[in-house]
């Protein structure tokens, strides 16, 4: 198993944390429930608690696949939720999810939480935003797009589907797994400073107090995990 280390802090401007995760034996993940969205705190511990339920043993080839049912069982497990409980309907959230299995891993992302690699001092992002941005040719022509979601989780299956990829993943490699609490707000070149002075503790620490220097507007959760 990986070794990982993981925090997370509501920040200075919200009320609660809408950010919920998992680490387990074959499974990370982060939840960012969506602000602005009723109940972002009951959407991510929603999605948190039906991926964990996938953290189990799995031939490698199999990991993107499994993944996948993850993403699906939890898209499904909003649904119930807002059956049960229709004041939390409009609820929505993102994932970033990463399982490994026999030295091998795969990566699940829908929304703007990300997962980096960290490999020879140079850092990677491995996810693409899911924003409305992306899906213009030309975005940097549009005068005030707004950076709102395009994909996200919220119990309905059409167009929420997942990225999901098979990650090349080698021994001393770290990854960084983080909700846009902190990629908003802090550099990618400071990050990756971080993650290459610091053992992992330390650089969830750091960059979480980053956040909270760049005055913490959002929830941020880290995670570190090392190869």
């Amino acid at each position: 198993m990986p070794a990982i280390a993981i925090g997370t802090h509501v920040g200075y401007r919200k009320k609660r944390n809408e950010d919920s995760y998992y680490v387990g034996d074959y499974l990370l993940a982060i939840a960012d429930g969506m602000g602005g969205h009723v109940a972002g705190d009951v959407a991510s511990s929603t999605v948190i608690d039906a991926v964990r339920e996938f953290d189990r043993a799995c031939p490698p080839g199999l990991l993107a696949a499994e993944l996948g049912q993850a993403v699906h069982a939890a898209s499904h497990a909003m649904q119930r939720r807002i059956a049960d409980q229709p004041e939390v309907a409009g609820m929505g959230t993102t994932l970033v999810a990463v399982m490994w299995s026999q030295g091998r891993y795969a990566l699940a992302n829908i929304g703007d939480s990300r997962a980096y690699l960290l490999r020879a001092g140079r850092l990677r992002r491995l996810t693409d935003d899911h924003v409305y941005g992306r899906l213009l040719a030309a975005a940097g022509t549009v005068p005030l797009l707004p950076e709102r979601l395009s994909r996200f989780l919220d119990g309905r299956l059409d167009g929420r589907s997942p990225d999901l990829s098979p990650l090349d993943v080698r021994a001393g490699d770290r990854l960084l797994l983080c909700s846009d609490g902190l990629s908003s707000y802090v550099d990618q070149d400071v990050i990756r400073h971080e993650l290459v002075t610091n053992p992992r503790e330390q650089a969830v620490e750091r960059l979480i107090e980053l956040t909270l220097d760049a005055g913490a507007p959002d929830n941020v959760t880290v995670a570190v995990l090392d190869t």
